[in-house]
């Protein structure tokens, strides 16, 4: 399997050759040159197996040997280890709870199968890679706690200064070791040009082995496409017949996945692109006009996107159409007042706690299914206690922490910059070289 650029201008490269690199030289994103659809006795049995078994079937095309099955399995099981089950919140609406991993978000993910490859390549050639990755929120402390002491890889983050979450910030700048936090005086835009513009620049490219952990790349992408196989799996065959999924979209490496899932065969019947105040992409499929601009602070921070990398792979997916593109999916934005109603509303009604997030994908959800039928998935990306304040200040009694997760005690490890690109190149080059 070789992976193309979503500009078409560089050479195909492998699987191996695609993570390390995260971004073509054109600037445009990988993509698999074939999406395979898989057969019909894996759809027939799907209810029978389990997260990780399901995974490695839908992952192994793309890989296509150049990890060892028996590898790729342990790689998988060891991603897979955490349940991500559907809770039903009313009769038409169920959630797909992708946060019960170590750091409480989807993003676990892909940020563990990427690790986990990354590791075994390195340790193949014997080689030394630098990780750069952006955030807006759960990205960083995904990738922190996935690449925590994988030897032969360092790990740089850089988040804008003030705009995520503190439960967010400890987990991504506590851990120390290989993983160093760069705090960004600017939006989680400025962070993700410092990283797109290290990819491009020679100098860097040269000297340093630079990959990106985004969804930018593509082996972040694509285990992101499982869980939509697994939610499918766990509904009744009568559900599985009107499948709606809404999303909650920042970057949209999460959409482009789930339409992935079904480039591979899985029946999912309408998508829903759901953002709060940054809107752009919700925009393009009203009007057909894409008309990126600066991100702007919400309490869903994570969606706090202006100007989302992973368009461009939806774009290729359906070769620029918008009116092909509209016939999968619909767009809705919603503002932090409504969001808090929500969580509100739904928790009055059902007893349901959603996060900021999950709450943007519900209204969405409602919405659409107000006038059409269907069962109704929303991704809940992340857990409630991860926005404590906002989601306790809306249900009126305070979130659980989840036993597996230890934050008070630990020391906050990170260095203040600026936007300036010729700065960030000369931290890199003094730290790396």
């Amino acid at each position: 399997m070789n992976y193309y650029s979503t500009k078409g201008t560089s050479a195909p490269v492998s699987f191996q050759q695609a993570i390390f690199k995260g971004l073509p030289g054109d600037n445009g994103l990988f993509m698999p040159e074939e999406i395979p659809v898989l057969p019909s006795s894996f759809f027939d049995n799907l209810s029978k197996l389990s997260l990780a078994e399901i995974g490695f079937e839908v992952i192994r095309p793309f890989v296509d040997g150049e990890i060892p099955d028996e590898k790729l399995k342990e790689i998988i099981t060891d991603t897979l280890s955490f349940d991500i089950p559907v809770k039903k919140i009313n009769e038409h609406i169920y959630a797909l709870e992708l946060f019960h991993g170590p750091t409480l978000a989807f993003k676990d993910v892909g940020a563990r199968f990427l690790a986990r490859a990354l590791g075994y390549f390195t340790a193949r050639n014997n080689k030394k890679l630098t990780v750069l990755v952006a955030t807006s929120g759960d990205t960083g402390s995904a990738v922190a706690n996935g690449f925590h002491n994988v030897p032969g890889i360092e790990v740089i983050i850089l988040y804008p200064t003030g705009k995520v979450s503190k439960f967010q910030e400890q987990q991504m700048t506590t851990l120390g070791g290989n993983i160093t936090a760069l705090e960004v005086d600017g939006t989680f835009d400025d962070c993700q040009k410092l990283v797109k513009d290290a990819f491009l620049d020679d100098e860097l490219s040269n000297s340093l082995n630079l990959t990106s952990a985004n969804s930018i790349n593509v082996a972040r992408l694509l285990p992101q496409s499982v869980y939509y196989f697994y939610a499918w799996a766990q509904l009744s065959d009568e559900e599985k017949q009107n499948v709606i999924f809404s999303i909650p979209s920042g970057n949209y490496g999460n959409l482009s996945a789930g339409l992935i899932a079904r480039r591979m065969g899985l029946p999912i019947k309408h998508f829903l692109a759901c953002s709060n105040a940054n809107d752009t992409v919700p925009m393009y499929l009203w009007n057909g006009k894409y008309d990126p601009k600066p991100s702007v602070s919400t309490i869903s921070n994570a969606m706090d996107v202006g100007n989302p990398s992973n368009f461009a792979r939806m774009l290729d997916l359906f070769k620029g159409s918008h009116l092909k593109m509209t016939e999968y999916i619909s767009g809705y934005s919603f503002s932090d007042d409504n969001t808090r109603n929500t969580i509100s509303k739904v928790y009055g009604l059902t007893g349901y706690v959603l996060d900021p997030h999950g709450a943007v994908g519900y209204m969405g959800l409602s919405d659409y299914l107000s006038s059409n039928s269907g069962t109704g998935i929303v991704l809940e990306t992340a857990h409630p206690v991860k926005f404590n304040e906002t989601v306790e200040e809306q249900i009126g009694s305070e979130v659980e922490m989840p036993t597996h997760i230890r934050l008070s005690g630990l020391e906050k490890k990170s260095i203040p910059c600026n936007s300036s690109f010729d700065d960030f190149k000369e931290f890199l080059i003094s730290k790396l070289s």
